[in-house]
């Protein structure tokens, strides 16, 4: 919002006032914003980072910052790696969170299957965490289950940064992929994929969203069979999606074409139709990046 100023408003309100008044709207709306409203599930304080969007607390607890994705740094003992901009991403949660107090909200499984608690972080400030991150453009909005009540929140936080160019949006090898543009690499990598469906169809009580005219050999959206009521009680017939432009994120694998695999809705963005490409660049060929800085096709998703 702009703030435009008249010599009526300035004659009429003093301006100390019209300031004060400004800051408290905007301190109450960030209060009631953000993931208070889901359970609370304790305080603790932040001993270590072990990356973008890990941390150790005092109590030796691993703690994963649920609903987000930041660069990772992958501690395998065949290949060692971190992807672009891992290091830049720990030292900004770093910068926020080390040795501060912070409570804990939790949606959901409260431990992931590495046994890593999951939590949305409001730091002993009021600063949300995640939020942070995104705004800073460090992290991408991850699938969670607290998605469904902040999810309109961090894709807006998420959009900004992206179409401000920045942390990691402003490296190309995480772009928005094209549908029909996708390659071997991007295969085993987590990924966000915008196109427009060709095609919608039923089978064995999974929903397929084709995004070329051959599933065989081109990209596919398949919504799994737990997840169809859900889908369908936020998209409703999705056949109706047919021609639409939609943006989705996943892991990308191999199921005769390219494929995401939706298990919660809200991996979907529907766009308008004037949603563009954010950038025309050509997708990195994984020959003009270093080995350390690609993901490793035998990294399971977090």
């Amino acid at each position: 919002m702009r703030w435009s100023p008249t010599l009526t408003s300035r004659r009429s309100v003093p301006f100390g006032l019209v300031l004060l008044l400004a800051c408290s709207l905007w301190v109450s709306s960030a209060q009631a914003a953000g993931p208070q409203r889901l359970p609370l599930g304790g305080t603790a304080v932040v001993k270590a980072v072990m990356s973008g969007d890990t941390v150790i607390l005092s109590d030796g607890r691993v703690l994963r910052l649920s609903g987000i994705q930041a660069p990772r740094i992958v501690q395998s003992r065949a290949r060692p790696h971190a992807w672009p901009l891992a290091a830049d991403a720990k030292a900004a949660l770093e910068r926020l969170v080390m040795g501060r107090s912070v409570t804990l909200y939790v949606a959901g499984p409260r431990q992931d299957r590495h046994d890593r608690l999951l939590a949305q972080l409001v730091r002993d400030d009021g600063l949300w965490l995640q939020g942070e991150m995104l705004s800073l453009g460090w992290a991408r909005v991850m699938v969670a289950p607290d998605l469904r009540e902040l999810g309109t929140e961090m894709y807006a936080m998420e959009q900004t940064a992206r179409e401000a160019r920045r942390g990691i949006w402003d490296n190309r090898f995480y772009a928005v992929r094209d549908s029909n543009a996708l390659g071997p690499h991007d295969l085993d990598s987590f990924q966000v994929v915008e196109g427009r469906v060709v095609s919608v169809s039923l089978s064995k009580g999974q929903i397929y969203l084709n995004f070329g005219a051959n599933w065989r050999t081109d990209f596919s959206v398949r919504v799994l069979r737990r997840s169809v009521k859900s889908f369908r009680q936020l998209y409703g017939d999705p056949r109706q999606l047919q021609g639409r432009v939609l943006r989705v994120r996943g892991w990308v694998f191999r199921h005769g074409g390219s494929e995401i695999e939706i298990s919660m809705p809200e991996q979907v963005e529907r766009g308008a139709e004037a949603i563009a490409p954010t950038s025309s660049e050509p997708e990195p060929d994984p020959s003009s990046l270093s080995p350390s800085s690609l993901p490793s096709p035998l990294s399971p998703p977090p």
